[in-house]
């Protein structure tokens, strides 16, 4: 983690490229940063973490900014934001003994994050070995609960259902300390439209459009490119979590055991999540690694890849684990699967994954200064 000189150098920094954005106001139209920027006369902590966040790193700004490098001035908005958007996760992580001792970037994040799901992949896959017979973990299982004969569904709901309430409880009050930490909350507007408002852009990622053009992804030329697979990872997670929770139904309301027939609708919706966020994460790491490395906080791109990169592992292994269920590899990747997707729930609240909930949050409060205004 940044020490106390860098965190505010990093602030000071992002302060003075808002005030010089704040004055210029030749990006008004590009996203919601620069609206809410343009309402206030100056920037204090509260609005560099509201503002950082709000922010989509699309980087059209760099690319249409007179004041650039190599101008005197040195501003390059999306990678100041970055960093200060980094600094938040660690600020406002739960519980808060973990307060700036988690690292957010360089290979110390990428390395605690792989411990991490290691360690979740051998929480699962060690005691399957002790109690499951070799021949039945490494034999062809068929028909209605293969799955449980090798790992009971009790110990699936169980150990996934703690760890997914846990993160859950850490995630809500991350955002409770990262909502009180942009200040106080305009007074006499409507939540729910607001709301609502927030979620439109969130679903649509309308703020990845640059003003209209799309991202600049690669260099100056724009793209939708990054806006697409942001929408097949997010809709790809959203069928999954469909096609889990259509075969709960099925399983504990129908009596219907896993696994199904392929033409049935948690396999359509697995496959359908699956695809998705195997193009969306491969997409989005592919578009990291050939982007132009001038607007970008180069120490977060590890930490980016590695949530992408368990992303991929969960949905190939889920796709692995359906299109060779019949066969001897079942098991080994039953385990794998239940290890990884394990891994994925319990790191969310400590990974770069938080930057999802403190976005919608930073959307909610836009919209609601945007209403409060009209």
């Amino acid at each position: 983690m940044p020490c106390a000189d860098d965190t505010q150098r990093i602030a000071a920094d992002a302060r003075r490229a808002l005030d010089i954005c704040n004055a210029c106001q030749f990006c008004d139209g590009y996203c919601a940063v620069f609206p809410a920027l343009k309402s206030r006369r100056s920037v204090s902590a509260e609005d560099l973490t509201f503002l950082s966040n709000l922010c989509h790193n699309c980087r059209s700004c760099y690319h249409a900014c007179q004041y650039a490098p190599p101008h005197a001035f040195d501003l390059n908005l999306p990678r100041s934001l970055s960093l200060v958007r980094q600094q938040t996760y660690s600020d406002h992580v739960w519980p808060p003994l973990l307060r700036g001792r988690l690292p957010y970037a360089g290979w110390p994040a990428v390395a605690v994050m792989a411990a991490a799901i290691l360690s979740a992949v051998a929480l699962v896959v060690v005691p399957a070995l002790l109690w499951v017979p070799p021949e039945m973990l490494f034999g062809r299982q068929s028909g209605p609960g293969a799955f449980y004969r090798l790992v009971p569904w009790r110990v699936i709901a169980g150990v996934a259902g703690a760890a997914m309430l846990w993160s859950l409880l850490a995630i809500g009050f991350s955002v409770v300390s990262f909502w009180r930490s942009m200040g106080q909350a305009p007074t006499g507007v409507p939540v729910l439209p607001a709301l609502r408002d927030a979620l439109s852009d969130a679903a649509s990622l309308r703020n990845l459009g640059g003003g209209g053009g799309g991202c600049n992804d690669r260099d100056e030329r724009f793209s939708q490119a990054r806006r697409r697979f942001h929408h097949a990872l997010f809709y790809g997670v959203m069928f999954c979590f469909a096609s889990t929770s259509v075969a709960t139904v099925y399983d504990h309301l129908l009596g219907w055991p896993a696994p199904y027939p392929l033409a049935s609708l948690p396999v359509l919706f697995g496959s359908l999540g699956g695809g998705g966020m195997v193009i969306g994460t491969a997409g989005l790491a592919l578009s990291k690694l050939r982007a132009d490395p001038a607007p970008v906080a180069a120490s977060l791109t590890g930490a980016d890849c590695a949530l992408l990169a368990l992303l991929f592992l969960v949905a190939v292994s889920g796709l692995g684990l359906l299109a060779l269920r019949e066969t001897v590899a079942m098991g080994p990747l039953l385990l794998l699967h239940l290890g990884l997707v394990l891994g994925w729930f319990v790191t969310m609240p400590y990974s770069k994954f938080l930057h999802a909930p403190f976005r919608l949050a930073a959307l909610l409060r836009a919209a609601m200064e945007r209403r409060g205004r009209s």
